[in-house]
């Protein structure tokens, strides 16, 4: 008896043993988060994603691909003379992607989208501008349903210039601004109103052109706290009025003077926003990671791929004397994505080690994403994580949803739907990635919002109370609510994308929860106190414990 009891202990301790071992890799694997894949085919190349307050996620390519993987509905082709590929074509190259029953289901799009820009608007729909082709001066918007009914909607030659490459963003007044563009110099609004219809002049876009290059394309524009627009070309950044059409601050170059903008293709994001009821005391940051060195395009167009640049610049600019700081990422990269997640952090995903965007032009995938830590000391902010198995090269993007993954799509690297014979085929997969947060071990720690019904409205400046539930006790120190505003994402940046966190009063804990275990509480937060803070729209909003967030839920501030 007493071998088999010391048999039967020798086989549970090495049972006990064989995960403990899972659960410390070797050092060099050693990193967060996880990957799955969704979706083996949507269909179209994810170029362009926005998230709906459906839950719903739009994608397009563009119309002069060729026929893409999805057939339009009921037998429907598209008839359009003026295409340069395929006039009459029976494929769609637009769906509508479900998260909750990962499904898509496409949607007819006349004219070219190639290379557009787009923003969510007040009411939740999507303008979308400009194009390629029949298609450089129309609008498009896309009203989100819930029973498979809306489509786009196309307005023929409603711009006053052609849009290619070109960026939009959200006004306090609810109107888009759209800037630049190949060979567009210049702005407009959209919609457009009696007596300002027309585009007007911006000389930093040509001051910022690289002849024959560019590098000022897809322009990195974000809504400053004081009502005035930070816009960064190439290398450089200005303060604009654009009430008054003046540059009221000219930036410092950014340190090495190489370029970080289309098609050099490095990316931006506007830090977090706090201290939203001090006035003037709200301080702004913004963050430029990767790009890639000067002549980098030219070189990688006669068959020289340059590495990426491998440094960030980060830089206050509401202050009166703004300066860079630089730092290092532990991956050189171009062509990546800057996703704000609902805890603050930053996740850099996608993208090469070397070359440019354009057809071909990219060499060496990039397939780890890190994570940047805003508030952790200089040196101590990235964070890398689980590689990916797929390359998301040119034309790929990377969007947040409301359940805190991240989903990552697309990748094109060629003028047409190139599957095979290629050295970074065609990509039609969906895949998420699930930071740390996410992790069954920390599910416990994890807020569940339970009394603040989604999509209600709100105005700007009102307290708001939000109940939760969490299955155990917390600090009350370490509850933050934070709002998101869903982005077009595109060509290595996610027009409109901010996060806010809100102002906290104080946490009450309620009676226990039964059969949960867990306890409920209440925080009260005030909304920002005005549309040059948040722009009217929707945002998902999330109750973040120890930096691990709730589920979203959908507000609308107006």
């Amino acid at each position: 008896m007493l071998t088999i009891r010391t048999l039967i202990l020798s086989t549970i301790f090495l049972l006990l043993l064989l995960p403990h071992q899972q659960n410390f890799p070797p050092l060099a694997s050693a990193a967060g988060g996880k990957w799955n894949l969704l979706h083996s085919n949507t269909g179209v190349s994810a170029m362009h994603m926005q998230l709906l307050n459906t839950d719903r996620v739009l994608i397009f390519d563009r119309t002069d691909f060729g026929p893409s993987n999805i057939s339009l509905p009921n037998n429907n082709c598209r008839n359009n003379p003026r295409d340069l590929n395929l006039q009459i074509d029976c494929t769609a190259h637009s769906v509508e992607y479900d998260v909750a029953s990962n499904s898509v289901r496409p949607l007819t799009v006349f004219t070219d989208v190639w290379c557009s820009s787009g923003s969510a608007m007040a009411d939740g729909g999507l303008l979308q501008t400009g194009g390629f082709n029949d298609g450089e001066r129309n609008a498009r918007a896309f009203k989100p349903c819930n029973d498979n009914s809306c489509d786009w909607l196309e307005f023929n030659n409603i711009l006053q210039q052609p849009r290619w490459y070109a960026t939009n963003h959200i006004l306090p007044d609810g109107r888009q601004i759209i800037i630049g563009g190949r060979g567009q110099f210049n702005y407009e609004f959209f919609p457009k109103r009696r007596g300002a219809d027309s585009s007007y002049d911006l000389p930093f876009l040509s001051e910022t052109n690289d002849p024959n290059i560019e590098n000022n394309l897809y322009p990195f524009v974000f809504l400053n706290v004081d009502g005035n627009l930070f816009i960064f070309a190439n290398n450089r950044a200005i303060l604009f009025d654009y009430v008054n059409g003046l540059v009221v601050k000219t930036y410092p170059m950014i340190p090495g003077g190489d370029s970080r903008s289309y098609p050099s293709s490095g990316s931006a994001v506007l830090l977090p926003l706090s201290n939203l009821q001090g006035g003037g005391d709200v301080t702004a940051e913004v963050l430029v990671c990767g790009g890639a060195p000067k002549g980098s395009f030219t070189s990688a167009i006669n068959g020289k791929f340059v590495r990426a640049l491998d440094t960030c610049g980060r830089i206050r600019i509401t202050d009166p004397n703004p300066q860079w700081v630089m730092e290092t990422m532990p991956l050189a990269r171009v062509m990546g994505y800057m996703v704000l997640l609902p805890n603050g952090n930053v996740l850099i995903i996608n993208g090469a080690s070397a070359g440019t965007s354009g057809w071909e032009l990219g060499r060496n995938p990039v397939l780890t994403p890190v994570i940047y830590k805003p508030n952790n000391p200089i040196g101590s902010r990235f964070k890398i994580q689980k590689p990916s198995s797929i390359p998301r090269m040119y034309h790929s993007t990377a969007i947040l949803i409301r359940d805190g993954r991240v989903l990552v799509s697309g990748s094109n690297a060629h003028a047409y739907y190139n599957f095979t014979g290629v050295l970074y085929p065609t990509e039609l997969t969906m895949e998420s990635f699930s930071p740390d947060y996410l992790d069954s071990k920390v599910a416990h720690l994890r807020p569940k919002i339970v009394a603040l019904a989604s999509h209600v409205q709100i105005g700007y400046g009102q307290q708001l109370n939000i109940n939760f539930i969490i299955q155990g006790r917390i600090n009350k120190k370490s509850i933050t609510v934070t709002m998101v505003s869903p982005p077009f994402s595109t060509h290595s940046f996610s027009m409109n994308q901010r996060l806010l966190i809100l102002t906290n009063g104080n946490e009450t804990s309620a009676s226990s929860l039964i059969p949960f275990g867990g306890f409920r509480y209440q925080v009260r937060v005030t909304m920002p106190g005005s549309a040059i803070l948040a722009p009217p729209g929707y945002y998902l909003l999330f109750v973040v414990h120890r930096d691990i967030p709730s589920e979203g839920i959908w507000i609308q501030i107006n």
